[in-house]
């Protein structure tokens, strides 16, 4: 389907309805949510001229036959699932954007797997407030993406991992425990600025921190790298799309040492539990979770969320 141009009072919703172009044929949940998202911030932040008008009812008539055409897509019809699939998409773009960037592999694809995991980090915000451990990865992956891409584009050498003067706040990214509830941002697209580099709130530290990778000596020297404010209040500094698709295959999981030797220890059943409907809805997202996290070979995820469940159905009690 062809959609109107988007105009420039819409420019807040570019990047959206650019993740969705590209996963039409590649992942429709993810097309479909992004373009919802998009039809979200649209509505709120239009005045009504024609050309936006025409362009979001556009985006509505999408949205509506798509919804009809995947009425067996459980990842479309069912929010539990769709928050799932695009919470392990977009962790999935992470790990691998974060694996090759330790490693000095940088290149477009790495700045697109890091730009793309910020963005359908944006879109999860459809389902509610994002944990702790996405506002701290929709960060760092939007930062990484500016920082890499700035570097390549002036025939910097990137330095890898998190900045020295940022190791406290990036010390740990891409743990795999992305499903505890935290205080998350409201959506973005609400104020005048680009939705990609509004400002986004402190994140606490990883209790798990790892040290950022050794620091080599490029040659030629390079430029002070930016910082992370500098980078979110600055739309220039947010690198356009690149036209590169992002390559997460055969990705592994960065597990910091620590959450490798974690020892499981059974909660103890509550006698005459009795769950209320909201609880039975939460433990069955958990399964959902360890499910699509299963797709991905991230097993370590899957762990995580049926022992949330396991405790949940067993106690009452929500990790």
């Amino acid at each position: 389907m062809e959609f109107p141009p988007c105009p420039a009072t819409l420019k807040q919703i570019q990047h959206f309805l650019k993740i969705a172009q590209e996963h039409d044929a590649r992942d429709i949940v993810v097309a479909y949510w992004a373009r919802l998202y998009a039809l979200q911030i649209g509505l709120k932040i239009s005045k009504q001229q024609p050309d936006e008008t025409k362009l979001l009812l556009a985006i509505m008539d999408w949205l509506e036959n798509t919804k009809k055409t995947q009425v067996e897509n459980e990842a479309i019809t069912n929010e539990v699932a769709a928050q799932a699939h695009l919470e392990n998409y977009a962790l999935k773009l992470f790990l691998y954007a974060d694996k090759q960037d330790r490693e000095s592999n940088f290149g477009k694809n790495v700045v697109k797997a890091f730009y793309s995991s910020g963005v359908i980090y944006d879109v999860l915000q459809t389902f509610g407030e994002l944990s702790e451990e996405s506002i701290h990865n929709r960060k760092y992956a939007k930062w990484k993406a500016a920082y890499i891409h700035n570097c390549l584009k002036n025939g910097e050498v990137p330095i890898p991992g998190p900045m020295p003067e940022n190791e406290d706040e990036f010390g740990a990214v891409g743990g795999a425990d992305g499903n505890n509830e935290g205080e998350g941002a409201q959506a973005d697209g609400d104020g005048d600025g680009d939705p990609e580099i509004t400002a986004i709130p402190q994140d606490p530290p990883s209790d798990e921190p790892v040290g950022p990778a050794p620091i080599p000596d490029p040659s030629p020297p390079q430029s002070p790298p930016p910082t992370v404010d500098e980078v979110l209040n600055n739309p220039n500094k947010l690198p356009s799309p690149p036209v590169d698709e992002e390559k997460p295959g055969g990705f592994e999981p960065y597990e910091p040492q620590a959450q490798q030797n974690r020892i499981y220890i059974p909660p103890t059943p509550v006698a005459d539990l009795q769950l209320t409907p909201e609880q039975i809805m939460k433990a069955q997202k958990y399964t959902k979770f360890a499910g699509t996290a299963l797709n991905f070979d991230d097993v370590k995820t899957a762990i995580d969320n049926l022992q949330k469940a396991l405790k949940l159905l067993t106690t009452g009690e929500d990790s």
